[in-house]
């Protein structure tokens, strides 16, 4: 039996560094995409293998993945009805197989202990690869805390997730942080997958915008005006994007799935490339799933 990605994501992670720096390639040529021998050779691999291991780490071909990488796909994706934002928040949450859509559960922090920045919690954190490249995950035993990329130096974004936290015991245990790498990342949840708990310190208000966050389905996107009016504060955009981009379980909370009303891609805290990589890979799983 083949095994599942998660199963051996710590294992596997030079593959998906090489997975990552195609889909890095495939982003920065969109307009003119590479052909496969060229992606191989910017993976380190043959061609052959190399479609083999995108496929299964990304869980569509790397043809797919270009096609859903052009600009007018999010323009075509937010000329939906805007409805579709406010349907998901009355009726809960439905889509694909995308398992943190699915399999999300929320508890945020009381007001002090939000205030208390962390004192008292035990923050188990790691780093690991993926598909879109670096990242850090920390975990409590509330749930999962922390989710960021790595765009740069490792040591400037461990000191990032550290300050945001200076009053808990920071721990690092890529073994307890693995399996929710594997998680995030996973093309197709796993039979009986338990929900996957997130705790969220923030303000009211961030929560709530948070939480909205988590009903725009896979492969869909809104707007900032989309998500103030759902929240039912339709003058707050700017607030909103404040509190989009201060997200800090990134893409378990799908801030990248939130865009301007013009369909530009821009201010993701990881730039607009990785944004645009996460919602060409959902949208492809999601036509995928539906097909």
């Amino acid at each position: 039996m083949n095994a599942h990605p998660a199963d051996d994501l710590a294992e596997d992670e030079p593959r998906h560094e090489a997975v990552a720096r195609a889909i890095a390639l495939l982003v920065e040529r969109r307009d003119d995409p590479p052909d496969l021998a060229t992606l191989a050779a910017e993976a380190g691999l043959h061609p052959h293998h190399f479609q083999r291991v995108f496929s299964r780490w990304v869980g569509i071909s790397p043809k797919r993945f270009a096609q859903y990488l052009r600009l007018d796909h999010a323009r075509r994706l937010l000329s939906a009805p805007t409805s579709l934002l406010d349907a998901a928040l009355d009726t809960g949450l439905s889509g694909p197989s995308r398992l943190h859509d699915l399999f999300v559960t929320c508890e945020a922090m009381t007001p002090g202990d939000w205030k208390a920045r962390g004192a008292g919690l035990v923050i188990r954190w790691g780093l690991h690869s993926s598909p879109f490249g670096r990242c850090i995950v920390g975990v409590t035993d509330r749930g999962v805390c922390w989710f960021s990329f790595v765009t740069g130096d490792e040591g400037a974004a461990v000191a990032e997730f550290a300050g945001e936290w200076p009053g808990a015991e920071l721990v690092r245990d890529q073994a307890a942080t693995a399996a929710v790498a594997a998680r995030m990342f996973a093309p197709v949840a796993a039979p009986d997958t338990p929900p996957l708990p997130v705790l969220l310190r923030g303000t009211n208000f961030q929560v709530k915008v948070w939480e909205a966050l988590l009903s725009i389905p896979p492969g869909r996107v809104a707007s900032y005006g989309d998500v103030a009016a759902a929240i039912g504060r339709p003058t707050a955009s700017r607030a909103v994007g404040g509190a989009v981009g201060s997200n800090p379980v990134s893409v378990l909370i799908p801030c990248h799935r939130v865009i301007r009303a013009s369909g530009i891609l821009h201010n993701y805290r990881w730039g607009s490339s990785k944004k645009q990589a996460l919602l060409a890979w959902e949208a492809g799983l999601t036509d995928a799933a539906a097909a």
